[in-house]
Order: structure tokens, then C-alpha cells, then sequence
């Protein structure tokens, strides 16, 4: 089954790291990613540029506004993704607490949807 590994950190935090501490970041997570790409899990994944960069598009009642920003109220912000591939839920879980900033953001998982035929 498919996952989808969302990466949540907070952004200050990582702004305040030393350029060591995010190129030591950096190494674990492209090494995290060559070990799942190697061993047959991960099917895709990409960091995002900060969340500042975002615009949040809107559709209502077919009118399309967009705006600067997510409307999230959390700290943590979505900082990039893996798709992966694993066996069932506590495997894709066992993998997510892998990925680098597990140990001080957070990795929300989440199966993909299988949509009907027609």
C-alpha cells in the first residue's frame, strides 16, 4: 500500500540552526532517502521552500481567490513529503520515524486513497 509521509517542523527553529547543524540535517536526510530508495520503499519525495513562499487557492462559489500563506495555526509547518510503499500501517509508521526531522518536528502518515474504476 501506499503512503504518503508528510514532514512538519517548525520553520524558526530550523532558521535558527547553524549552517553546520542544517548541512548535518541536510546529509541525514538525502541518506535517509538513498536507504528507502534502496531498499525498495520510497517511491518519490521532495522538500518544500518555506512556508512563506506558499499561496493558499481558494474556490468559492466558482470564484478563485488566492492569497499569501497556508491558513494553518500551528507551529509546525509542511516542510516536504515522501511516498512510500509499505506492507500496512506500523510498517509505514516504523519508516517515517526514520526520516531526520521525525526527532524534533513530526511525520504525519497518511495511506493514499484508492479511488473507484470505471
Amino acid at each position: 500500500m501506499k503512503y504518503l509521509c508528510l514532514i512538519y517542523y517548525d520553520e524558526q527553529r530550523v532558521d535558527e540552526m547553524s549552517d553546520e547543524q542544517w548541512q548535518a540535517l541536510v546529509a541525514r536526510c538525502l541518506a535517509c532517502g538513498e536507504e528507502l530508495r534502496a531498499s525498495g520503499h520510497m517511491l518519490a519525495g521532495e522538500p518544500l521552500q518555506a512556508v512563506r513562499t506558499a499561496r493558499t487557492v481558494r474556490v468559492r462559489d466558482g470564484v478563485a481567490t488566492a492569497v499569501d500563506g497556508p491558513f494553518a495555526e500551528t507551529r509546525e509547518q509542511l516542510a516536504g513529503f515522501y511516498l512510500i510503499e509499505a506492507a500496512d500501517q506500523g510498517e509505514a509508521e516504523a519508516i517515517a520515524a526514520k526520516i531526520p526531522p521525525a526527532t524534533f518536528g513530526s511525520v504525519e502518515v497518511r495511506p493514499l486513497r484508492q479511488l473507484p474504476q470505471r
